[in-house]
Formats: C-alpha cells, sequence, structure tokens
C-alpha cells in the first residue's frame, strides 16, 4: 500500500512540501451530473427557472471554486491557474445535466482538486437554482477523469464515469 503524503511521521496531517518539486504544465479534467425530473430539465433547457439562467450561473460558480480550491480544502496548495473551464449539457437520458471540468497551470503541484471542486460546486449551483422545483434532485459520479503533469505523469480514468 502506499504512503499517505498528507501525513508526517508520526500520523499527522500535514500539507505536502513542494518546494523541491519541478515546476511543470499540469493539466486535470473531472466529470459528473445531477439527475432530475424530466420537467425541471425542460425547465433548465426553456431557461425558465424562476432564479434565472441555470447553466451560465452554475458554470460561473464552478471557475470560481476552482479558484478558491485551497481555501476549501485545507491541505490543498495555492495554485496559480492558468485555465479553467467549465462546461454543462443537458442530457434527456439521465435525465439532468452533466458537468466537465478542465484546470491548467504551471506549477509545483497538481490541479486534480481544482477540476473536482469546479464539478462539484457547479452541481450543487444546478441543485440550488432549480430546487423550488425539484428537491428529488442527485448529484452523481463526481470524478477524476484524468490528470498530466508532475512527477506521477499521465493518469486516466479506466472507465469512463
Amino acid at each position: 500500500m502506499a504512503k499517505l503524503s498528507h501525513t508526517d511521521a508520526t500520523g499527522r496531517a500535514t500539507m505536502v512540501d513542494v518546494s523541491n518539486k519541478e515546476v511543470t504544465a499540469r493539466y486535470a479534467r473531472a466529470t459528473g451530473s445531477i439527475r432530475m425530473k424530466p420537467e425541471t430539465l425542460e425547465a433548465i433547457r426553456r431557461n425558465s427557472v424562476a432564479k434565472g439562467d441555470v447553466l451560465s450561473v452554475a458554470r460561473i460558480a464552478g471557475i470560481m471554486a476552482a479558484k478558491k480550491t485551497a481555501e476549501l480544502i485545507p491541505l490543498c496548495h495555492t495554485v496559480p491557474l492558468s485555465d479553467v473551464r467549465v462546461e454543462l449539457s443537458l442530457d434527456t437520458n439521465l435525465p439532468g445535466v452533466r458537468c466537465e471540468a478542465i484546470a491548467r497551470t504551471n506549477a509545483q503541484t497538481g490541479v486534480e482538486m481544482e477540476a473536482i471542486s469546479a464539478v462539484a460546486v457547479s452541481l450543487v449551483t444546478v441543485y440550488d437554482m432549480a430546487k423550488a422545483i425539484d428537491r428529488d434532485m442527485t448529484i452523481c459520479d463526481i470524478c477524476l477523469q484524468e490528470k498530466v503533469g508532475g512527477k506521477s505523469g499521465s493518469w486516466t480514468r479506466s472507465v469512463e464515469a
């Protein structure tokens, strides 16, 4: 079993020291979804939700979350993001909304948590904006799909969630 990187020799939680790591180009992509009633999805598609444009607000919320990740996740480093992309798409097969976030940086540590945070907050924002018409919505399958860069190199999920 691999040693946990966020614990010291005594088992206490600690921030990873990245001062000796190389600055490299880093990339991460995360995905997730929110399932809802078909009529909720239709209201989002028609842009008739009382709180406004659900997808635009959720996209901006996701970008903001990526930028604030180090404030939300206790042992994350502050990372100078060079790019954050959040895409939301309607999926009648769920039915619901799918979210994909991509984060990029040139830094000593990766941006996996930033991409995951962007997806999570985007989907929570969809819930918040549409909850008046559908409290049964379920946020699902938030996960890292791939990461590139750093000492461990590239990684891709073997099965797309």
